[in-house]
């Protein structure tokens, strides 16, 4: 018997093997997905077209998913910090970060009053989306599925985020 990660893996690998995955689009591109509520940065849909590149905006404002493997920021071992790529906020610590297999950056935790979620029904199904509580920029989603001490995955798009290095 399959868990559910197994299945969405091993599905998600069949579309993508047989080319119909394209650019993982569970979102229309052309479709506006605004985030809800209020947050303390906000730009008009203009000013994150002039601020992002085309894959930042497509995964932070439409929500859009980005193809598995295919961002660096996956393969990411090195100490540091992921931010926001749409406000720069820091969002999670290397130290958290771990291989979930998956073929999308992963981590257990998140840093302490960076992210918020809400839930997503896009697929059908309810799943928890997580996005950046300064700008409500879409990260990706949180599964029960990850490691100790949290057992949580925050699996993210790499294309939502930025690295910086620690120093020392």
């Amino acid at each position: 018997m399959m868990d559910r990660r197994t299945l969405i893996e091993r599905g998600l690998a069949g579309v993508a093997g047989l080319g119909l995955l394209g650019l993982a689009t569970f979102r229309t591109s052309g479709a506006s997905a605004a985030p809800k509520g209020k947050f303390e940065v906000t730009k008009s849909d203009a000013q994150w077209k002039r601020t992002l590149t085309p894959a930042q905006y497509y995964v932070l404002r439409q929500e859009g998913t980005e193809r598995p493997f295919s961002h660096p920021l996956d393969k990411e071992k090195r100490n540091g910090t992921f931010l926001c790529a749409g406000c720069r906020l820091p969002l999670f610590s290397s130290k958290t970060k771990y291989d979930s297999g998956t073929g999308w950056p992963s981590f257990y935790q998140p840093l302490a009053k960076a992210v918020g979620t809400s839930t997503d029904r896009l697929l059908g199904y309810a799943r928890t989306e997580v996005h950046c509580r300064r700008c409500g920029g879409h990260l990706g989603h949180v599964f029960d599925d990850g490691p100790k001490p949290t057992g949580k995955r925050y699996c993210m798009n790499g294309a939502a985020m930025l690295f910086v290095v620690s120093k020392g």
